[in-house]
């Protein structure tokens, strides 16, 4: 692909309006504010758990492999598809790593790179066969990620597998440096910047969200939008699998199931983020924010004595919530736009 700019994507792509400076910073910005609502007013309700470091440390270096997994749905979604795999995939690329190091012996190197392949081989499946066969991305992604757990249950023999080389959980959550948060979050940090750069300073970025604004016009402007259409799964699968590896060090091994409990709060963090830093539009700046605002809150009602169950009644109401926000927004800067076009022409 050029590395120049595209002409026809600068201009057919919808982008958000913008809108007078109080209702604009409001609409940005009203998610991070939301988030600095509820801080204090779980740090009023519990002065002497909420807002201690100890927790600070909780809530940001416990989060990567949310934020990770949660980054590669971006890819996707941004071309208008939807990847359902990716929790398994995750888990697959963990338990790869677990089962070829701690029960085969493979050097930890090699064990990293075969559960990355995994991931590049399940974007690539499933990029193939929805665009292959044409077959929704919903119904193939589900059925990959099936497909995966049943996988996962051989290999693990539907338990936990432990021993990992030390080495890993070490690069993860063994050594803590400023504020005494983990690597992990380091790699979350590091995460958010690439897939940010990517999908906004690219012209591979650029091209994503044309193809998913307009899959049609996309194509009759000269754009592959198969091959677009791969590698956004390709890169969701191979972040996936990046989640894995950080997953296998947290736990120091491997767990046939608790991987897919990730799903929904992934999906949540990203449409969550979708109305947030650019209004309408899938970036992973507003996913960083959703995530640890969606885990502050539910940290704050685990501390207040809420059941378990609320986490996923927080999640879920979070993700119903985000998605009507985030579509309302893209109608309203879609037919701004349009009137838009219509005065100047």
């Amino acid at each position: 692909m050029s590395t120049t700019a595209d002409p026809v994507l600068e201009t057919s792509i919808v982008r958000p309006t913008r809108p007078r400076f109080s209702w604009g910073h409001t609409e940005r910005y009203a998610l991070l504010g939301a988030w600095l609502v509820i801080v204090i007013a779980f740090s009023i309700a519990l002065p002497d758990t909420y807002p201690t470091l100890g927790n600070l440390q909780n809530i940001l270096g416990s989060q990567s492999v949310l934020l990770i997994l949660a980054l590669g749905f971006l890819f996707p979604l941004t071309a208008g598809e939807f990847d359902l795999s990716g929790a398994s995939t995750m888990s697959l690329s963990a338990m790869t790593i677990a089962v070829l190091n701690a029960k085969m012996d493979v050097p930890l190197v090699p064990a990293i790179v075969a559960g990355l392949v995994i991931g590049v081989v399940v974007g690539l499946v499933n990029g193939l066969l929805t665009v292959g066969f044409r077959i929704d991305s919903f119904i193939v992604t589900l059925g990959t990620s099936t497909f995966m757990i049943g996988i996962i249950q051989w290999m693990s023999a539907s338990s936990s597998v432990t021993g990992i080389d030390p080495a890993l959980v070490q690069a993860t959550v063994g050594w803590r440096g400023l504020a005494g948060l983990p690597l992990a979050f380091v790699y979350g940090l590091i995460a958010t910047v690439v897939v940010l750069v990517v999908l906004s300073a690219t012209p591979v970025g650029r091209r994503l969200l044309f193809v998913g604004t307009g899959r049609t016009v996309a194509e009759l402007s000269g754009l592959n939008v198969r091959r677009l259409r791969v590698g956004a799964f390709v890169g969701a699968g191979l972040t996936a699998a990046v989640a894995g590896v950080v997953y296998a060090g947290t736990l120091g091994g491997a767990d046939p199931s608790s991987g897919q409990s990730f799903l929904l709060p992934a999906f949540a963090a990203c449409y969550l983020g979708a109305t947030a830093v650019v209004p309408g539009r899938f970036n992973a700046i507003g996913t960083f924010i959703a995530v640890y605002f969606l885990f502050s809150g539910v940290v704050g009602l685990q501390m207040l004595g809420a059941d378990n169950f609320v986490q996923q009644l927080f999640y879920g109401g979070a993700l119903i919530v985000a998605v009507a926000v985030s579509q309302t927004i893209r109608r309203h800067s879609v037919a701004t736009a349009a009137k838009a076009a219509a005065k100047r022409s």
